[in-house]
C-alpha cells in the first residue's frame, strides 16, 4: 500500500471525502513488520506528553501569565484541541 502524504494548512477544515476516508482507515487494523514491530510494554512505557499539562492547566497558565485567554481567543491557530476553540 501506498503512503498518501497532505499538508493541512491551519484554520482548514477536511472534506467529507476526507473524513470517509479516515473513517475507513480507522476500521483497518495496525499491520506490524519487521521494519517496524510491534512496540513492547517498555517501549510504551517510555512515551510520555510532548507538554504534560492538561488543556485546563495550559490555559490557566496561559490567562495568569497574560499571554491570552484560549477560550475567549478567536484565532485558535495555536491552540491544540479535541473541539476547536470558538
Amino acid at each position: 500500500m501506498a503512503i498518501i502524504r497532505r499538508t493541512l494548512m491551519a484554520g482548514t477544515k477536511p472534506t467529507p471525502e476526507q473524513l470517509a476516508r479516515l473513517k475507513e482507515a480507522a476500521k483497518r487494523p495496525i499491520v506490524y513488520t519487521e521494519d517496524c514491530p510491534e512496540p513492547t510494554d517498555e517501549q510504551l512505557a517510555e512515551f510520555h506528553p510532548v507538554n504534560g499539562m492538561t488543556w485546563e492547566e495550559r490555559a490557566r497558565t496561559m490567562r495568569e501569565a497574560g499571554i491570552v485567554d484560549p477560550e475567549q481567543a478567536t484565532d485558535n491557530r495555536f491552540f491544540c484541541r479535541a473541539s476547536p476553540v470558538p
